[in-house]
């Protein structure tokens, strides 16, 4: 336990150190270049705008980090349980790989922003839009890693396994899902990212409300310094969900991050 706390010292620190370092440096090259607040705008100007009451009021910050929290939240739970369930139908049985993966690939390889315009003709304005271009953008890298992982099981595996009378259920079930444990959490870090980059297109092209929305009403009046802070809203939005998903892999699976540890 005592060994703990130094390690997590070690590795949170420098990360902390890089930012306030990135921060002193912009604010130095915005004093000493003389750059124009619409251009860029400083990082005391960011964060009074996330701060003083006049701006909060005026850009109702907490109705938008609400409705883009919520929006991610849900997005990211369909994806995954779908993602999932889909992977696990797909991998039953080769004749539904053979009719179901070439439909995957033709649809991954889809232009999949230049779909939401589309969604705002079919679904209109709002939550329902934006959660299904955020699904449609985060959904495959769920499926095709967990694909990948339950079919990578040795074979030698398999036989005996079957040679023991075991059901199709009991191989998927204790030795297909473990398995693909890995896969599924490379799957979920990827679509995390993606879900985040989903919600926000989908607030730029069909919403009134969320930090999508607030850069593109703040761009529409050259008002960069909530633009800035909702990007950073969003960054830290995106690192939390990789975080937790990193959480839940260590508590899963602690023999894989135990390996990889060692490694590095």
């Amino acid at each position: 336990m005592m060994k703990q706390k130094p390690n997590f010292l070690r590795k949170v620190l420098p990360k902390l150190l890089y930012i306030v370092l990135a921060i002193a440096l912009w604010h130095v090259l915005i004093v000493v270049f003389k750059v124009k607040e619409f251009v860029v705008p400083s990082p005391i100007s960011v964060f009074k705008s996330l701060f003083s009451k006049e701006l909060v009021a005026e850009n109702t910050w907490w109705v938008h980090i609400q409705t883009t929290l919520v929006e991610i939240a849900v997005s990211f739970s369909l994806t995954a349980l779908v993602g999932f369930f889909l992977a696990l139908f797909i991998s039953w049985s080769k004749m539904l790989r053979s009719i179901f993966m070439p439909v995957i690939a033709v649809l991954n390889s889809l232009p999949k922003i230049a779909l939401a315009p589309l969604f705002l003709i079919w679904l209109g304005y709002g939550f329902t839009a934006n959660v299904t271009i955020a699904i449609i953008v985060a959904f495959f890298p769920v499926v095709l890693n967990t694909i990948a992982g339950l079919n990578s099981v040795d074979e030698d595996l398999l036989d005996l396994i079957r040679y023991l009378n075991a059901s199709k259920l009991q191989i998927f079930v204790k030795i297909r899902i473990p398995n693909s444990l890995p896969y599924i959490f490379s799957g979920l870090k990827v679509s995390a990212t993606m879900t985040v980059v989903g919600v926000i297109v989908g607030e730029f092209v069909a919403s009134s409300q969320g930090l999508g929305f607030l850069i593109k009403d703040s761009q529409a009046m050259m008002n960069t310094p909530p633009m800035f802070a909702a990007l950073f809203l969003i960054s830290a939005m995106g690192l939390g969900l990789f975080a937790l998903i990193d959480f839940l892999e260590r508590v899963l699976m602690p023999w894989n991050t135990e390996k990889t540890e060692s490694a590095t």
